[in-house]
């Protein structure tokens, strides 16, 4: 039987098995309809050039593995954490450690950037205030209970699906649409492509969640590997067909220099009056994006605390609502003073680089479950940590450096804490 960390073995630290596959499918969309379909096009078409659609169905293919690997370990370890405990579990005590260290620090940052995009859209002159009021308002949600998140996300995912379905319709009849913009022209680079596809994973990153949340599904071993996969299918059709579009009517110069790829894709099509709707879009989807990342960090925060990793205290779990409250309350000021002082320039780059090597841990541990354990196809974790490598080390090379230092600076914390409990163990 897989060990399961101390703090899971009675109440109140154990949380409650609340959520079915409709509701973990919806907290998946959730996170993965967010704010990135709204922003990651721009940079990524600088990058691809016309290889845009190419670039997305690279990051699908290494989403894809990388859900696969999750959802295999989730159902084997149906506990808060995701691949802090699967690394601990298959790899050792480091690399769990190091994958929970680079899941928190990336994800905090990605936290601030979604209430900043709240911020500038809702109120640009007043981003930060808004970003933080944001903040306050989706950990109170979250505190109540995540039932109420689960809620709160459908209505979120809902919304934003018809605002990308109306940006769709609108680019996709539009007299100035070519489909011939579609295809690969000679702007076109491999180098280009990959660094895309790593802008474009940080929109797929959200299927994670479903997994980060496992102590709190019912019935896990059917229903994450059920969710996972179907939540990531369906965000990809969303993508395509907005990629897609918005290629079509753009073309990739324009679309690589839009500042709203979305709100200029429908002024193009000439649905002038969509232009404030996606605007709104654009806040709703990343307050959906907001709602699921405090979600996640707060429930990985809750497993390495138990661990030791992060202060005990943390640890807690809310007798009446059943969630990580302490956790919960850390994480939101965390990231409200983040968002009250932060720059978003290269959040997204940056969020991306540890996600990516978050994952690549995911395939490793992957790797090393039994068939009797439900492991994946050895071709699944082979080509999800090759992919995951690839895609981190093609970022920008300031996305690439900033990450390596947080990394390092997580495996020399935990160095200095083994040193220091070996010596007190004399």
């Amino acid at each position: 039987m897989p060990r399961l960390p101390s703090g899971t073995q009675g109440v109140p630290d154990e949380l409650q098995r609340r959520l079915g596959v409709p509701d973990a499918v919806v907290i998946g969309l959730g996170a993965m309809l967010g704010a990135g379909i709204f922003a990651a096009l721009a940079p990524a078409a600088r990058a691809a050039g016309s290889g845009l659609l190419p670039a997305l169905a690279l990051a699908a293919v290494v989403a894809y593995c990388n859900a696969t690997s999750s959802a295999r370990l989730a159902a084997r370890y149906p506990t808060s954490g995701g691949t802090y405990v699967y690394g601990r579990e298959r790899l050792g005590e480091f690399w769990g450690y190091l994958a929970g260290w680079a899941f928190v620090v990336g994800k905090t940052a990605s936290c601030a950037a979604m209430a900043l995009t709240v911020g500038s859209y809702v109120w640009p002159s007043q981003a930060h205030a808004v970003a933080v009021a944001a903040v306050v308002a989706l950990t109170a949600v979250n505190y109540a209970g995540v039932q109420k998140t689960a809620w709160l996300t459908r209505a979120i995912v809902a919304v934003v699906l018809a605002v990308l379905a109306a940006v769709v319709v609108a680019a996709s009849t539009a007299g100035g649409a070519a489909a011939d913009r579609l295809a690969p022209g000679g702007d076109v680079s491999a180098g280009g492509v990959m660094q895309a596809a790593g802008l474009l994973f940080f929109a797929f990153a959200g299927y994670a969640r479903i997994a980060t949340l496992g102590e709190e599904v019912r019935d896990p071993r059917r229903t994450i590997p059920l969710a996972v996969p179907l939540a990531l299918c369906l965000t990809l059709l969303v993508y395509a067909a907005v990629a897609g579009a918005a290629l079509a009517v753009l073309g990739p110069a324009r679309l690589s220099d839009a500042t709203a790829p979305l709100a200029d894709a429908a002024r193009a099509a000439g649905a002038d009056w969509l232009v404030p709707v996606v605007r709104v879009g654009a806040a709703v989807a990343a307050l959906g994006s907001l709602l699921a990342l405090v979600l996640g960090v707060s429930r990985t925060t809750l497993a390495m605390a138990r661990d030791r990793h992060l202060p005990p205290l943390l640890a807690a779990v809310h007798p009446r609502t059943g969630v990580p409250h302490r956790a919960e309350l850390v994480v939101g000021a965390v990231v409200a003073v983040v968002a009250a002082t932060a720059d978003v320039r290269g959040a997204i780059g940056f969020s991306s680089f540890g996600v990516l090597l978050y994952y690549a841990v995911a395939n490793a541990s992957a790797w090393t479950l039994t068939p009797q354990e439900g492991r994946p196809p050895r071709v699944v974790p082979a080509l999800g940590l090759a992919g995951c490598l690839a895609l981190a080390c093609a970022l920008p090379l300031s996305s690439v450096l900033q990450g390596a230092a947080v990394l390092l600076l997580g495996a020399c914390v935990f160095g200095v804490r083994r040193w220091a409990a070996a010596r007190a163990g004399r």
